[in-house]
């Protein structure tokens, strides 16, 4: 049975997760521990299990699988980093698609590339041709494309959990002590672990050494209903490409399987991570925000003028030093790694480095040192 992927004021992106944990007892110890059921920590469990079947894994979760970052991104798939092409980082949406079919997850996996779009220049043939502080029209194309994110979390999981990983829902990490053997330490119990990889993106910051490297924000989004003929020619998506604009005001978005189309934009600051857990899309800054949103797009184009909308949420994004994903050692031990901050570029890439985090973990692979800052000459 599906599950709304939920937070009590986050509100509901349009998707679901369809996929439920087995009841089992939690281990006393384990040769790896990942703290975070979102793409990263269970694209590293399953690649875990998968290199290494005869190591166990065992993935703590502070609430539902996908309830955090992953279950209310946006699902837009790009390629690089928000810094772009960082040295030894690869091809990104290659291995991020070998390693979805390795772990055979289907998640309506789209790449039909992506349009930069921004208010001067454009192609000669842009198909978009909107009004939005300016005219927008489409610049370039870009590879990428797009997912189903609650299909995506539910895969991931699966293939973790079909490859032997044990993962447990609502039990969050409380303290952990670090040595040569980690202790992970929560309501009523330890495990002993002999590494361990921190996924917890923009929450825990203090825990995951992250507090330092990045800013947490809150990113909204709005879906629409399905779109009529009429309005899907107007606003020239018959290619399917996502966008996102080269300029700002910045807006970002894509089609979705039920024909209505999802939007986003603004970031809403936040003094701590955990004022997260308490921000409400219906109050404050967010509903604001939400607001002027909705009404950009109405705005966009003669067609959108009464467009409904069908969903709005919002969801945490860590914004990174320098827009580098933070991919190191934590500083607390050689046995611990920290794999987050991917500043919107999150959805191939945490299924990518989630990969190279299980390797690195099994010492099959070095970590980069995109985290080191670099000499001027």
């Amino acid at each position: 049975m599906p599950r709304e992927v939920s937070h009590p004021q986050w509100g509901k992106p349009p998707w679901s997760i369809y996929f439920q944990p087995a009841r089992t007892s939690i281990p006393r110890e384990a040769d790896f521990a990942v703290i975070g059921a979102g793409f990263t920590g269970l694209s590293a469990a399953a690649c875990l299990r998968r290199l290494a079947p005869d190591k166990t894994v065992v993935v703590f979760e502070s609430a539902a699988i996908g309830a955090g970052a992953s279950g209310h991104t946006g699902g837009m798939v790009l390629a690089e980093s928000a810094a772009g092409d960082l040295p030894g980082l690869g091809d990104v949406l290659g291995g991020f698609n070998s390693i979805l079919k390795d772990l055979e997850v289907e998640c309506d996996l789209e790449m039909p590339g992506v349009f930069e779009i921004g208010r001067s220049g454009g192609l000669p043939d842009s198909p978009i041709a909107w009004s939005d502080s300016g005219q927008v029209r489409a610049v370039n194309n870009v590879p990428g494309g797009m997912i189903d994110p609650g299909k995506m979390v539910s895969g991931l999981a699966r293939a973790a959990e079909k490859g032997g990983a044990q993962i447990f829902e609502n039990l969050s990490v409380e303290e952990i002590e670090f040595g040569d053997i980690l202790r992970l330490r929560y309501s009523g119990g330890e495990l002993r672990a002999r590494k361990v990889l921190f996924a917890t993106n923009s929450m825990s910051l203090e825990m995951s050494n992250l507090a330092c490297c990045g800013q947490p924000k809150f990113t909204l989004a709005v879906a629409t209903e399905p779109l009529t003929e009429e309005q899907s020619n107007g606003m020239g998506f018959s290619s399917r490409k996502p966008f996102y604009t080269i300029d700002f005001p910045y807006l970002w978005g894509r089609l979705l399987a039920s024909g209505g189309c999802v939007f986003g934009c603004g970031l809403v600051p936040v003094e701590n991570w955990r004022e997260l857990e308490s921000l409400d899309i219906n109050a404050g800054q967010a509903a604001e925000l939400i607001s002027r949103l909705e009404s950009r797009v109405r705005g966009l184009h003669p067609v959108m003028k009464n467009v409904r909308f069908a969903n709005r949420w919002g969801g945490p994004i860590l914004i990174a030093n320098e827009w580098r994903p933070v991919f190191a050692q934590h500083p607390r031990s050689a046995n611990a790694m920290v794999l987050g901050a991917f500043s919107g570029h999150g959805v191939a890439q945490s299924v990518y480095l989630g990969h190279w985090a299980a390797e690195a973990l099994l010492g099959r692979r070095t970590l980069p040192n995109w985290n080191v800052r670099e000499e001027s000459a």
